[in-house]
């Protein structure tokens, strides 16, 4: 009997991706499993129950046979973390069956008691999130996927509210001239900003603690700032790592020149388990030009900017401040396409012809593993949980 996939409906508030599409369907079927879909997953991203139907999947009818197949599926995959499932009455984390596979982002240092709950139920869970950064796993690297959109949609967004063009524009009533653009951060984020920005027309100066990514902003049409170096920012993984307050200070009285010339400031800049670095201060908030604007891409883990509300539009000392936790949720279509195909990959890497079999001396998979067997594999996070008692 062949192993069965359920592809859960988004329960988080605002949430609009999922976590398979009817292309993904289809090359489960191909590979020997079954799905059922939860009805209305996919309507948020405009992908309807019919479509998954016609790739082969079974669209449950009722909250009954909902938490039947969450009861049943081998496999369960989800976007957000398990959470209070309000339609189901149940915490999602505690609805698989015993030896079932959650594949999700679990962002476990923020969700230690959803991590405590799957354990306790014996579920294995493949966090998305800690899949590691090496090439083979390149096609299962969702944070990529999801951040590339966030670094286009940041760029569009400011584009839509300043009170400028971003080209330069000669014109019979004279020139315009090109807006500037600072993005902080060379991630994948950072460089799809740049790319954007400079689509765009804007001059565009990049920020980074990574002297290794130079040559890829200059590659792009952009200018490297030159920032003191006396340590290195990069982190495994081609990640940032945190940096001593001294190297920050130094850092910020170069950016704070560079921002009070800067039309639009784009911060992308994220340590993976930790809260983002301030690399924005108020102080330099109050030296940019009135009207200008910073989209800050790390909101949801404290933000880059000093000033900056997870969620919220704000404006202070006359520059918009936009604090947007989960951009690829304003694209869902094509965040959902991709983040779909990211999981179909790693699926494909437990799928033994129909059967789920975790091979844990798979790197891919050991680096993913989260929960399994009753225990927290995850190091970083069991010693969290063992600190609290």
């Amino acid at each position: 009997m062949s192993a069965q996939v359920f592809v859960a409906r988004e329960c988080a508030a605002g949430e609009s991706r999922v976590a398979a599409t009817p292309e993904t369907v289809k090359r489960y079927i191909k590979e020997g499993l079954t799905v059922v879909v939860e009805a209305g997953a996919g309507a948020a991203a405009n992908i309807a129950d019919a479509l998954f139907t016609e790739a082969g999947a079974t669209v449950t009818a009722n909250a009954q046979e909902t938490n039947a197949a969450w009861a049943s599926a081998d496999v369960i995959l989800k976007v957000s973390p398990p959470q209070q499932n309000e339609s189901l009455g149940a915490d999602e984390a505690s609805l698989p069956k015993q030896g079932a596979v959650l594949i999700t982002h679990a962002w476990p240092h923020r969700q230690l008691a959803m991590v405590k709950t799957l354990a306790e139920h014996k579920v294995s869970c493949l966090a998305m999130d800690l899949v590691p950064r090496i090439s083979r796993a390149q096609v299962m690297d969702s944070l990529s996927s999801q951040a590339n959109i966030a670094g286009y949609k940041a760029v569009v967004l400011a584009a839509s509210r300043l009170a400028k063009y971003f080209p330069l524009l000669m014109t019979a009533a004279g020139t315009i001239q090109p807006s500037r653009v600072i993005i902080m951060g060379a991630g994948v984020a950072g460089l799809q900003a740049v790319a954007t920005a400079r689509r765009l027309g804007a001059l565009v100066e990049v920020s980074d603690i990574r002297p290794a990514v130079k040559e890829q902003v200059e590659s792009l049409g952009a200018k490297f700032i030159e920032l003191p170096m006396q340590e290195s920012g990069e982190g495994q993984g081609g990640y940032a790592k945190e940096v001593s307050a001294e190297f920050l200070a130094k850092q910020q009285a170069v950016l704070k020149q560079r921002l009070s010339q800067a039309d639009v400031v784009i911060t992308t800049a994220q340590v993976p388990g930790r809260p983002a670095p301030r690399l924005v201060t108020e102080d330099m908030v109050k030296g940019m030009r009135p009207g200008s604007i910073i989209v800050d891409i790390a909101a949801d883990s404290g933000g880059n900017c000093e000033l900056t509300e997870n969620n919220r539009e704000v404006v202070k000392h006359g520059v918009l401040i936009m604090g947007y936790s989960n951009l690829p949720n304003t694209m869902p279509l094509d965040a959902s396409n991709l983040y779909a195909r990211n999981v179909q990959a790693l699926v494909k890497l437990i799928n033994d012809k129909g059967a789920i079999k975790l091979n844990l001396e798979d790197e891919i998979i050991a680096g993913a593993l989260l929960t399994t067997d009753g225990a927290v594999r995850h190091a970083p996070t069991a010693e969290a949980i063992k600190a609290l008692g």
